[in-house]
């Protein structure tokens, strides 16, 4: 690939906060939110904590009309990205619309508009569902909208898969912009607390039944109880370094490389084969060594078997080396907002290269990882030089996804 693709503007909505600053400033601290789950009455079921944002309210951030006729994944994924745009100093205007596209990843789709009218039909009948539900709930209202939203007539998708769509949307912004576009918006946002969504994941027996917030979300640790779900996500403006240099903007960071694989559904612990193969891959791509990454975000499930086979997979990239690789997992102060989740993990990396620091593993002590030859960042952020990030992420279907970040050629050694 000859076109460079750099990362010039970050929009994050979190359960630690709305806006890039506040996500960042509690990643950096290792804040952990996560708290019982208010959404809806979970009484009597196996599900008690979650991953919440407070204080959002779409109203404040979007159109009326808009707001009525989609869910609240798209309320995210159209606030962050406007987010996003502000941030990298970008107006759509600016470019041609056929140069500028979107792409967004997404598990649960519009699950509790869908819930909703889902209600009213059962319960009064079809006449009372709204024409909105047939766009609503699709995966790709958030890709449609932002589109509407901007004007954007470029490249568009959207991924459904899990965990890895937050990473593979971002690929695909950099594969299109090697096919010529401008510039993209790539990212993922998800909503999934509702009813409905959360007991259809009950059969797969990795979300958390911890009752206790802080026990909820121990990934690495001999005491893992699975994940706890979550809300929220990230939105990034991707841009061709040459015109993102010829309109005056600052990269952020520098997509380098990807990889993707396939290991089968619900097969977790099976999967350090295939997350280490996509790593290889996605760093060949970077045209990078293991001795170039300066950290790893991890996957981090929360679920023995599933933990294990990752660290299966850093053992297998890095070798002897793992040990001095510093490894972390910011998701476990928020919970696993499942194509959210590694959109913000992105999100956070970027500002990791950026500032030179590693955020901790919210919640996991120092002596806790069950697993002694990985380097997880505990307690606290750990200010160390940051020049390539490797992230990794697994879907629930069996993806397995690895992206590599590098600081920005523009920016000196991090302090």
């Amino acid at each position: 690939m000859t076109r460079r693709t750099v990362i010039t503007g970050v929009g994050a909505i979190a359960p630690t906060g709305i806006g890039i600053d506040l996500v960042w400033k509690a990643a950096r601290e290792g804040l952990c939110v996560i708290g019982p789950l208010t959404r809806y009455d979970p009484r009597g079921t196996p599900l008690a904590l979650a991953g919440e944002i407070k204080g959002f309210e779409p109203l404040h951030h979007l159109e009326g009309r808009i707001v009525a006729q989609t869910d609240r994944f798209t309320h995210l994924a159209l606030a962050a990205s406007d987010m996003a745009l502000r941030d990298a100093g970008l107006s759509p205007g600016e470019l041609p619309p056929y140069a500028f596209g979107v792409v967004t990843a997404s598990c649960a789709g519009g699950v509790e508009f869908g819930q909703q009218e889902i209600q009213r039909l059962w319960s009064k009948g079809p006449r009372h569902v709204g024409p909105y539900q047939s766009i609503a709930w699709f995966y790709a209202a958030s890709t449609g909208q932002i589109s509407l939203r901007h004007g954007l007539k470029g490249p568009s998708g959207v991924l459904v898969t899990d965990e890895a769509g937050g990473l593979d949307a971002v690929a695909y912004a950099r594969r299109e912009i090697g096919r010529g576009a401008a510039a993209m918006l790539a990212g993922g946002a998800e909503a999934p607390l509702s009813p409905f969504s959360m007991a259809c994941q009950f059969g797969h027996g990795l979300l958390s039944a911890e009752r206790r917030p802080g026990r909820g979300y121990l990934p690495f640790t001999a005491q893992a109880p699975g994940f706890v779900p979550a809300e929220g996500g990230a939105m990034l403006v991707v841009e061709e370094a040459g015109a993102a240099a010829a309109r005056g903007a600052e990269p952020q960071a520098e997509v380098l490389g990807h990889g993707t694989t396939f290991t089968g559904a619900r097969r977790f612990d099976r999967s350090a084969d295939g997350l280490a193969a996509a790593a290889r891959i996605a760093l060949a791509e970077a045209g990078l060594g293991p001795r170039e990454v300066d950290v790893v975000f991890a996957d981090a499930l929360g679920v023995p078997e599933a933990d294990a086979a990752e660290v299966a997979a850093l053992r297998s990239v890095f070798g002897s080396r793992l040990p001095a690789v510093p490894v972390t997992a910011p998701k476990s102060g928020t919970g696993r907002a499942y194509s959210g989740a590694a959109a913000l993990d992105v999100a956070v990396a970027v500002h990791c290269l950026r500032h030179g620091v590693i955020p901790p593993t919210p919640r996991v002590g120092a002596t806790d990882p069950a697993l002694h030859d990985l380097n997880l960042v505990t307690g606290r952020a750990r200010t160390v030089p940051v020049r390539t990030a490797l992230l990794l992420a697994r879907g629930l279907a069996g993806n397995n996804s690895a992206l590599v970040l590098g600081r920005s050629p523009s920016e000196g050694d991090p302090s």
